[in-house]
């Protein structure tokens, strides 16, 4: 596969890209990055290929105008509101507003295409005996009892800079044992929304669902990206972020130990990393202790492999370069609201994971 580092780089649920036809056949026969795009057995049907371009022509005119047809996809999860994951969804059970609007799905299936996903760690200095960047190390390694042999996982680190340790591969004991020789962090400043952005950018020619895992506290020192840079070019993103804060056996030892701080700076970085999971489709988490690790990343590959994905043709064309706001619900066949209930009959809350919506590429007829 190609290297990682060169362009192509790798925290649920939801993708929403927006892909002019045109583009799309183009981006098909790019490299593909570590999935080749084919079908498992078993699995659901891939979208149909798009059709086509339509073209008008003038009956006076020799001129062919190409309309680009745009597409939306999303990776959509639905989970209890204990977190137990809704399967046996189909299609009638979703419904689907852009701005309001209710679009009509053209494609749907269950997505169980392997795990791809960049392991994103905060390897600093910052914090009591540089707490924050061993604390990374040591959580990330409960993440790969969740792995199998097919998915592609690749590592990175970043305090100042972002630093890519392994590119993508499909041996896991490289990557840990590369986790094992973060010996000792080089800087105490987290510019965590560079290392984000650098990240989703190489990303973009890694074909079908990615995502990334970040372990950090979310405090940013100072990235040359301001927050709402970050959340404008994670909105253009098709990649889910999971988020994991290190701040909470932190804050608690600190106050263990007589700080009287409110520690608003960390409860801000906590707001950030919720906000970047909330928007791309993902979850975060904040535990208090090291024991809800492994359950937490047990959720994280949960999410990746209980994906529906979707996709359809928004009615209003798309091409504004505008963000669209997105509305996944989950419905009964009859058009109401769908009800879900435990082993005993009782009603259970349930939550749908999906991209809150995306930023439209501007262009087409009539720009």
């Amino acid at each position: 596969m190609k290297a990682f580092l060169s362009g192509i780089l790798v925290i649920v649920s939801a993708v929403a890209l927006l892909v002019p036809i045109a583009e799309h056949r183009a981006f098909a026969q790019a490299p593909t990055g570590p999935q080749s795009g084919q079908p498992q057995q078993g699995a659901a049907p891939a979208p149909p290929p798009p059709a086509p371009a339509q073209e008008k022509k003038p009956a006076d005119s020799g001129v062919t105008i190409a309309v680009e047809v745009p597409v939306v996809s999303l990776e959509v999860v639905a989970t209890t509101q204990h977190g137990d994951i809704l399967t046996g969804l189909k299609k009638e059970n979703f419904r689907i507003t852009e701005e309001g609007v209710p679009q009509t799905i053209t494609s749907f299936g269950p997505s169980d295409a392997p795990i791809t996903i960049v392991m994103l760690l905060e390897f600093s200095s910052r914090g009591y005996a540089e707490y924050f960047g061993y604390q990374a190390k040591y959580w990330a390694d409960a993440f790969f009892p969740n792995l199998t042999a097919k998915d592609w996982v690749a590592l990175e680190t970043f305090d100042i800079k972002t630093h890519l340790e392994v590119d993508f591969t499909q041996n896991k004991d490289e990557v840990r044992n590369a986790i094992y020789h973060l010996y000792f962090p080089g800087f105490s400043e987290s510019n965590v929304f560079d290392a984000l952005l650098e990240t989703t950018d190489r990303l973009k020619d890694v074909k079908g669902k990615k995502s990334i895992l970040v372990i950090a506290s979310g405090v940013d020192t100072f990235s040359k990206h301001t927050l709402d840079q970050t959340m404008k070019e994670l909105r253009q993103s098709d990649a889910t972020i999971f988020a994991v804060g290190l701040d909470k056996p932190y804050t608690n030892w600190l106050d263990l130990h007589g700080s009287r701080g409110s520690h608003i700076g960390f409860l801000q970085a906590e707001n950030q990393l919720k906000t970047f999971a909330q928007e791309t489709g993902g979850n975060a988490w904040f535990p208090q202790f090291d024991g809800e690790i492994p359950g937490i990343f047990q959720q994280v590959a949960a999410f990746l492999r209980h994906q529906y994905s979707i996709t359809y043709t928004p009615t209003g064309g798309a091409r504004d370069g505008k963000f669209h706001k997105i509305k996944v619900e989950l419905v009964a066949p009859d058009g109401g609201p769908l009800t879900v209930v435990d082993q005993k009959g009782k009603k259970q809350k349930y939550q749908v994971y999906a991209r809150e919506g995306y930023t439209a590429t501007k262009g087409g007829v009539g720009d």
